[in-house]
């Protein structure tokens, strides 16, 4: 019953939306009047305060039609990372892909266009279903901003499905939690041909910590970054401050915690290396770098039951249109992670798109519509 071309217009309508992050306003306001004509409550929440997006997120009910089951929710984000300015979709031998100099934006609009083509085949056809929150959020992929400031107070699913993991024939009953930091180190500057010896480099403490931190992939369950490195003034002196963003991501909250520790000790530890103390000859040499550790919880671990009814009913809706489903794990947050925590029992379903945040990002035709056709055969299962 999935229309497939129906399907494909409706993605590259909304590929073309310009929606970096922050930036979602035209895709919300494009949303609206959709979710209008598909006969939706509309609501957009008062977030857009909180996230510094254009817009809020969008929430928007649907009645059941001859069904008393409990809400379901289905999810997908507004905001595409970038390069996101001036998409232009090209679909060739079944394929999606941008024209090569942005992203293709099917992470996350082929979960909007799934989610859409679900609820117009649903309202056409008159098929029994239980009553439908959907959610648009903004500012995903920069901290999964609109999902933390939801007003969950609003809502009355207690499970769902997010669409928003890359991929096909997937679904993540795990996911790990995260922890964002941020590192500053303080030396001490000087002249670098003048009085070298008088400084203290930031930049050699940085690059001790580095060197002797556990970093990448620390077991199966663990993994930690440092991405972001500046600082410094120019050639000539001797730099007195550097700062370093990371990450710990793992799914394990010991294991969050066991890394994040020794990531801040390994750095505790270089600043120390290069203290000076006060000698006979030279009172004015002694100083010891300092080093500030700001940790920052960025998402809380998912992990849904393996006998949670959804995934009992999406795995049985695969099997009845032959289709594989892997239930397994993601290496990424999603709002998913976030509505967990909030009591809404939330699957991550891959939507088929591949090579995401990148111009080489693409979705097959074949994909898109399967994985419509299962959210709809999922639906239709529920009791």
């Amino acid at each position: 019953m999935i229309n497939i071309d129906r399907l494909c217009e409706e993605f590259r309508a909304l590929a073309t939306i310009d929606s970096p992050s922050f930036y979602e306003g035209n895709i919300a306001t494009y949303l609206c009047k959709r979710l209008e004509e598909l006969g939706a409550e509309v609501e957009v929440d008062s977030s857009a305060g909180a996230t510094g997006s254009e817009s809020g997120n969008i929430i928007a009910r649907i009645p059941a039609y001859r069904h008393s089951g409990a809400t379901l929710l289905l999810s997908a984000h507004m905001d595409t990372v970038s390069p996101a300015i001036g998409v232009i979709p090209v679909l060739k031998d079944g394929v999606f892909t941008s024209a090569g100099d942005t992203v293709l934006g099917a992470d996350d609009k082929s979960g909007i266009a799934q989610i859409l083509e679900v609820v117009q085949v649903l309202r056409e056809n008159e098929i029994p279903h239980p009553a439908l929150e959907l959610i648009f959020t903004v500012c995903e992929e920069v901290g999964l901003l609109g999902a933390k400031h939801l007003d969950y107070s609003k809502l009355q699913a207690r499970h769902g499905l997010a669409l928003d993991t890359s991929g096909v024939g997937t679904v993540a009953r795990y996911a790990p939690c995260s922890n964002k930091l941020k590192f500053s180190i303080h030396g001490r500057a000087a002249h670098a041909g003048l009085a070298p010896e008088y400084g203290i480099s930031a930049v050699r403490i940085a690059a001790r910590a580095i060197e002797q931190m556990q970093l990448g992939r620390i077991d199966a369950d663990t993994t930690a970054n440092i991405g972001i490195i500046h600082g410094g003034q120019a050639t000539n002196i001797v730099p007195d401050k550097v700062e370093m963003l990371g990450e710990v991501r793992s799914f394990s909250q010991s294991g969050l915690e066991q890394q994040t520790a020794h990531m801040c000790a390994v750095l505790q530890a270089a600043a120390q290396h290069y203290a000076r103390f006060a000698t006979d000859d030279s009172d004015d040499a002694a100083f010891t770098p300092t080093v500030e550790c700001e940790v920052l919880a960025d998402y809380p671990l998912m992990q849904v039951a393996a006998d949670a009814p959804l995934l009992h009913y999406l795995t049985q809706a695969a099997q009845r249109l032959g289709q594989k489903l892997e239930v397994g794990r993601s290496g990424g947050g999603s709002d998913a992670n976030i509505f967990n925590a909030n009591g809404i029992v939330t699957l991550n379903l891959a939507t088929g798109m591949n090579k995401v945040h990148s111009t080489a990002e693409y979705i097959k035709v074949a994909d898109l519509e399967s994985v419509a056709r299962l959210v709809l055969e999922c639906i239709r299962s529920i009791p």
